[in-house]
């Protein structure tokens, strides 16, 4: 074999091992990948059946006014609203101390078979002046937006 042929299978050889690895990367990426979604968009994507159930997302919007329960087993219910769609979302353990009616929240977990939202995790605003882009970007879009509120 040629040294010029040589290289040849070295380089080919090289680059489709150095594409595989990439591949392999992005398919790893792609599992790890958390979604947001406000309710309307999360009930227009289940509408389309694009939606998994599987799948771990965040869903954000405001906390629904009169709409928070807990159960003497330590869950928290409560409904997520963006002006449009309501999500019932419940969640197992202690609610973060910022956690309250009418201010925004992101909540991570999946979607049950009934329709609700099973919660990990609770993400609240941090202090009075701020909520998620995603949650200020669904508000507008529903116009529940008011012009007085300070932006992330």
């Amino acid at each position: 074999m040629k040294p010029k042929h040589r290289r040849l299978l070295v380089v080919l050889f090289t680059v489709t091992v150095m594409g595989l690895a990439a591949l392999g990367i992005l398919s790893s990426f792609r599992q790890q990948l958390i979604f947001f979604y406000t309710p309307t968009d999360l009930y227009q994507t289940m509408a389309d059946g694009s939606f998994t159930r599987e799948r771990v997302i965040r869903v954000g919007g405001l906390v629904k006014e009169g709409s928070i329960y807990r159960t003497t087993a330590g869950k928290t219910g409560f409904i997520i609203t963006d002006g449009t769609h309501e999500l019932h979302a419940s969640y197992m353990g202690l609610v973060p101390a910022l956690f309250k009616e009418g201010q925004g929240v992101v909540a991570q977990g999946q979607l049950k078979d009934t329709g609700s939202f099973d919660a990990a995790s609770i993400l609240a605003k941090h202090d009075e002046n701020y909520m998620p882009k995603e949650v200020v970007d669904a508000l507008k879009k529903s116009d529940r937006w008011q012009d007085g509120e300070s932006t992330p």
